[in-house]
């Protein structure tokens, strides 16, 4: 892709044709194609990107709710509510205050996978105390009845102690398993040696409970030493975590310092190495190890030199992107791209990258519609992947 894609792309989009409303509704949560780029040509898929929304800040995170709502994060300490397509005119009441400093603030949102009966939707973000802050999980129900909407019965579910001053690693992701329990990333703060001390609340996996209990066959448990929420360690800044479709396990990926981004795949007590093994340098380009695996340690099944800057990742489920079903798509903010990696079960086989220069991607989550849908900063958009072969009025069957 030439070094003009960018200035192309976005001119192409910002000079669209506006396509509005047909009476076939696309879906519950966006009723319609809204502003479709040119095509868009791929490996195996040629598509069109539809812009739903660019009047969203440094958005983060995004769940979709069963009964057609969307709520999108903004890392400054807003959540935004849209219904049909349309963004309520004030963002939801009841957001817990954030430490927006850096890297930290209003982070990533994840409904129940039951949320339909038990109304749950749970919130990471950077939780202020004594000077400083620390990543935390909290949980809430929506009232969307009222005006504005407002996030109500809200319990905290973990928060990382002691909070510091640190701007930087909170990772803050969260994932359901196929039993409910709720995974959670926790970076390194900015202090590599917490990763490999599990007595610390940095560079972890954590697994709860979905009402904050801690499993009673999590691997530290038994350790009066540990953190018993801690499920893995040896992490340096994940911002990205799916569970795989098939085999039910949980996968992330992390930020290296100067290379050394890795794919791992969750195993429980798992130690991943940071910052003993690394196929990273720092930033100055001094040596951080001179080791890249070390017995008892688990290799990524993939990493990145130079590095990307991985964040969000979701395997494409369903039969609306021919070619793709099954493979990893990964945002990266660096490269302002898409890269979608295919697998052989847990092995890498290769990656393709496109969209380079369409802005920092923060996340990515497969909708309802069996879209693909992209959150990017700078510009910040709201988008999703509409395969060519799709027209404006076609009526999308939900998968």
């Amino acid at each position: 892709m030439n070094s003009n894609f960018s200035v192309v792309f976005w001119t192409a989009l910002l000079t669209f044709t506006a396509i509005w409303h047909s009476s076939a509704a696309q879906s519950s949560h966006f009723p319609a194609f809204e502003r479709l780029s040119e095509p868009i040509q791929t490996e195996l898929q040629t598509f069109h990107l539809d812009t739903l929304s660019d009047a969203i800040e440094l958005p983060w995170g995004i769940a979709f709710l069963p009964n057609g709502q969307t709520l999108l994060t903004e890392r400054d300490g807003r959540i935004q509510l849209y219904r049909n397509g349309i963004m309520d005119p004030e963002p939801v009441q009841g957001v817990p205050e954030v430490y927006a400093v850096g890297q930290g603030g209003l982070l990533d949102i994840e409904p129940h996978p039951n949320v339909e009966d038990n109304g749950w939707i749970y919130i990471s973000y950077s939780k202020p105390g004594r000077g400083g802050g620390h990543t935390a999980l909290m949980r809430a129900r929506l009232d969307a009845a009222s005006m504005p909407a407002t996030l109500i019965d809200q319990e905290e579910i973990f928060a990382a102690d002691p909070p510091t001053r640190g701007r930087v690693h909170f990772a803050g992701r969260i994932e359901f398993d196929e039993e409910s329990f709720v995974y959670l990333s926790i970076g390194d703060r900015g202090r590599m040696e917490q990763s490999q001390d599990i007595s610390n609340a940095a560079g972890n996996v954590y697994r709860f409970h979905d009402d904050g209990r801690i499993p009673q066959d999590n691997p530290f448990v038994d350790n009066p030493e540990a953190i018993a929420s801690i499920y893995s360690y040896g992490h340096r800044n994940p911002q990205g975590m799916a569970m795989h479709p098939g085999t039910g396990a949980i996968w992330t990926h992390e930020h290296g310092p100067k290379g050394g981004d890795e794919i791992n795949i969750i195993r429980k007590g798992a130690n991943y190495g940071w910052p003993v093994v690394t196929y990273g340098i720092d930033y100055d380009n001094s040596i951080i190890s001179t080791e890249t695996e070390r017995e008892g340690m688990e290799p990524p099944l993939h990493y990145w030199d130079p590095s990307i800057a991985p964040s969000g990742m979701e395997f494409i489920q369903g039969d609306r992107y021919e070619g793709w079903s099954g493979a990893l798509m990964v945002g990266a903010l660096k490269y302002q791209m898409l890269v979608r990696v295919e697998l052989e079960g847990e092995q890498f086989v290769s990656e393709e990258r496109f969209l380079e220069g369409i802005g920092r991607i923060r996340e990515l989550e497969m909708g309802p519609d069996g879209y693909l849908y992209v959150l990017a900063e700078g510009p910040s958009y709201l988008m999703r992947l509409v395969p060519a072969t799709e027209n404006a009025t076609a009526t999308a069957t939900a998968t």
